[in-house]
């Protein structure tokens, strides 16, 4: 069986976020956790899809990775 899921949402797939959040983050060509550096906390927050659950999970990783948001 075909993986259904895009290419391009394998990483936060890999993550366990959800399919709303993951959609977000590849709709924003953010494709990984290291492209994070890209965009402050306030545009994760503000991305339709992205729940307090997927940003706490985000969050965790970032930091687990010494990976900080553009201030």
């Amino acid at each position: 069986m075909a993986d259904k899921h895009d290419p391009l949402e394998l990483e936060w797939f890999q993550l366990g976020l959800s399919g709303p959040a993951r959609r977000a983050l590849v709709n924003a060509k953010l494709y990984k956790v290291s492209d994070l550096r890209k965009i402050s906390l306030d545009e994760l927050l503000g991305m339709h899809g992205m729940g307090k659950s997927s940003v706490a999970r985000i969050r965790v990783i970032m930091d687990a990775k010494k990976i900080k948001f553009r201030p």
